[in-house]
């Protein structure tokens, strides 16, 4: 009597939270930031409130863009779980399942959620580049060849 062997592999269990998460949480940077000129500009001639106006714009675009590129970085490591997604999703950032996203704005909406995205996939990243690296000059290191020098810079002190 022949046994039969089969040729299929136990498959990994599938992480059901990282989709969802990774999804969430780029609709939630993608969400425009609804800056408000009237809270800046106070009339015609106010230089200075076109002026903030502008920088916090700048600034808002520039999280966006750190945002993205980390969320692609998070994107590509499948060795990065929902669970480890999860929990850097923590303080004013949350994610439940069944609800999604939640956020507590402290001050401006405008320009704190996507600096919250990012100090949230920062951490991941952080949690992830650590398991190859001694210390924490060297994550930093890693975190400047993966994501370059200005996004390091500014997440990765």
């Amino acid at each position: 009597m022949q046994t039969q062997l089969s040729n299929e592999t136990a498959a990994p269990p599938r992480d059901s939270l990282r989709q969802p998460i990774l999804a969430t949480l780029e609709s939630f940077i993608n969400q425009r930031p609804a800056l408000e000129p009237r809270n800046y500009i106070r009339s015609w001639d106010d230089r200075a409130g076109r002026a903030a106006y502008r920088a916090d714009s700048r600034k808002i675009t520039q999280q966006l863009n750190d945002a993205r590129a980390m969320l692609r970085y998070v994107e590509a490591r499948p060795s990065i779980t929902g669970e480890d997604l999860q929990n850097a999703l923590c303080y004013r950032l949350t994610y439940t399942s069944g609800r999604g996203l939640d956020y507590t704005t402290c001050q401006y909406w405008p320009t704190e959620y996507r600096a919250a995205a990012c100090r949230a996939l920062a951490s991941v990243i952080w949690h992830d580049l650590r398991d190859d690296a001694s210390d924490g000059d060297s994550i930093r290191k890693a975190a400047r060849r993966a994501l370059g020098r200005s996004i390091a810079g500014r997440w990765f002190r």
